[in-house]
């Protein structure tokens, strides 16, 4: 039997302060304490001051000596960021690498499934996972170290939630990305770009 390998404390505690993002526990404004969410965990405070540290990182949480650690108010210009980064990123990862398109189509599938439940988390999720397999294929570890380091998932929620923006990963606008991969249209990386930015806020106009 393989052992059982767990993930390191802090990235739990990271995960729980993210769902409390996604949920709404903690609003734009509101101060994540070190001390109270360390109680409540049962753990020490240094693996709370790790998890959140990374989360400062990722622009989620900001902190000063003063006031500790905050939730940042998000503006769109924060999520606009983002998708142009990540559209980069991705028309990159498709130019460096063919993905395999059976992959993408199981993704697909699943995201279509999501899509006539209606399970918005599900839809994210796999759609993310879609992306990610994408970028992935690129055999490229820096670009796929950045791309992770965008919290493209709690991003996308965050976005839904606070700016009230539709799904960001619409199920039928993948089909004719993977349509574009199986046949190795040369143009595959730009409509993967361009349909990245198509849900980034009003005012990020597509590269030319």
């Amino acid at each position: 039997m393989k052992p059982v390998v767990r993930s390191p404390l802090r990235d739990q505690i990271r995960q729980v302060v993210l769902d409390g993002l996604i949920n709404g526990r903690w609003e734009p404004g509101h101060r994540v304490v070190e001390r109270q969410l360390a109680a409540e965990l049962g753990v020490s405070q240094a693996p709370v001051r790790e998890a959140l540290r990374e989360l400062e990182m990722l622009r989620l949480i900001e902190s000063s000596p003063n006031r500790g650690a905050r939730v940042r108010a998000l503006t769109e210009a924060d999520l606009r960021e983002i998708y142009e980064v990540r559209a980069g990123l991705e028309e990159t990862a498709v130019r460096l690498a063919r993905p395999p398109v059976d992959a993408l189509r199981a993704h697909l599938a699943r995201l279509h499934e999501a899509a006539a439940a209606g399970s918005l988390a599900d839809q994210v999720r796999h759609g993310v996972a879609f992306h990610r397999e994408i970028v992935n294929a690129s055999g490229n570890d820096v670009l796929i170290s950045v791309w992770e380091s965008l919290g493209i998932e709690v991003w996308t929620h965050l976005s839904i939630r606070l700016f009230r923006r539709h799904a960001v990963e619409n199920a039928a606008d993948h089909d004719p990305l993977v349509a574009a991969l199986e046949r190795e249209d040369p143009d595959a990386g730009v409509l993967l770009r361009d349909h990245i930015l198509s849900y980034a806020p009003t005012g990020v106009p597509p590269a030319s």
